[in-house]
């Protein structure tokens, strides 16, 4: 016993002559990163139970810059995060020219597709990589993808895989599909059509929510009438605002579940996940936010984490070389999902799993290993390489 006691302080003194001894040898290197934010109106809500976030994407953000500096503190790193906002109809283009001729490389949008879709083609966007943390689209995945930019959320194709996966093992073949008329709406129910094509569903009949009027006092009477028609195992709905989905549930003329924007939702990060190490995640992110993260939250972390590792493993902030190891075989990053993450060569989106949950648990985690890939189940979910249209 006395010997152990005696050994802690050597020991300690070991630790701190070796953790000197690295920071000694290690090249000191600043990495600056900034996040570009544009603001958006405040779309109307069904109640006040949910506040409005002033502070989506930076809260993310200052995590993944405060972890990159724990490790950075042995290795002579330091990173630095400057946010920039700019309000509803101005010019992001140039607040992010500004940017780059500030010398920021790495960029963190988080912004509408058009509005990434022109900052990938600016003047000065070879300088830069992009990494998108709130656009969803498919499009930015194929026709319109551009070589500086790289996807840190989940694509529409990946939430809408990840929904159908889940159906076809609970053998939901049949599906009544819901949608808005909101440019979004259209999006996300494109890719469920796709999705069910995909995995051998059938849409049995599509109808297009065209109500403009308040039902939260008419929903027993509308929702029911509005769902009649053929025989149905599911109802997938598609309302990114959230105008009229969560009248759905219990409302259905059929008693059958509903999935997609509401009900039981695709996410890339939820306030219940706990697995792989994800508490501390959750408790470090509530204590500096005060609220829970959340996907667009979880995305910009991702973003500032792929920088810092990237960083760490290269000893190495230039651009190119940077972009040259994140699409390599060496590059993977943890990310609290039970799997490493890694980028997809043909469109350079993270591949990670899809967290599918209702308001207060997960209900699983997709893709399940049972769908099989020649690479990695990973890419079951979302456009793979023979169906992509993205050409660099």
């Amino acid at each position: 016993m006395i010997k152990k006691i005696t050994s802690l302080p050597l020991t300690l003194f070991c630790g701190l002559v070796i953790m000197y001894s690295a920071q000694l040898h290690a090249v000191p290197i600043s990495v600056k990163i900034a996040l570009l934010t544009e603001q958006m109106p405040i779309p109307a809500a069904l109640s006040n139970l949910d506040p409005v976030l002033t502070d989506e994407a930076i809260q993310g953000a200052t995590l993944g810059v405060k972890d990159n500096n724990t490790t950075g503190q042995f290795t002579g790193h330091r990173y630095n995060l400057k946010h920039v906002e700019v309000p509803v109809g101005g010019d992001v283009v140039a607040a992010f020219e500004t940017l780059v001729e500030g010398g920021f490389h790495y960029i963190i949008t988080h912004v509408q597709a058009a509005t990434l879709s022109k900052l990938s083609k600016s003047r000065n966007a070879n300088n830069v990589l992009l990494l998108n943390v709130s656009a969803t689209d498919d499009v930015l995945r194929n026709q319109r993808c551009s070589a500086n930019t790289f996807h840190m959320i989940p694509s529409d194709a990946m939430k809408a895989d990840a929904l159908a996966q889940f159906m076809l093992k609970k053998r939901w073949k049949k599906w009544l599909l819901v949608k808005g008329n909101d440019s979004a709406d259209i999006n996300f129910a494109i890719a469920i059509k796709r999705s069910a094509k995909r995995f051998g569903a059938k849409i049995v009949a599509e109808k297009t929510w065209t109500f403009d009027h308040d039902a939260r006092r008419t929903a027993q009477a509308e929702i029911p009438v509005f769902t009649q028609g053929p025989d149905y195992d599911v109802v997938v709905v598609t309302d990114v605002k959230g105008l009229f989905g969560e009248y759905l549930s219990m409302n259905t003329w059929l008693p059958r579940p509903v999935i997609g924007t509401q009900g039981l939702v695709p996410r890339a990060w939820h306030r219940t996940h706990e697995r792989w190490g994800a508490v501390q995640m959750q408790n470090r992110f509530y204590q500096q936010a005060g609220r829970w993260m959340n996907d667009v939250d979880y995305a910009a972390w991702l973003a500032v984490r792929v920088v810092g590792e990237a960083v760490t493993r290269t000893k190495n902030e230039s651009l190119a070389a940077i972009k040259e190891f994140i699409l390599s075989e060496d590059f993977s990053l943890a990310g609290f999902k039970g799997v490493k993450l890694t980028f997809r060569g043909w469109n350079q989106q993270l591949r990670q799993p899809v967290l599918l949950a209702t308001a207060r648990s997960i209900v699983s985690v997709m893709p399940h290993k049972e769908f099989l890939h020649p690479r990695t189940y990973l890419d079951t979910l979302g456009y793979d390489s023979p169906e992509s249209n993205c050409r660099f």
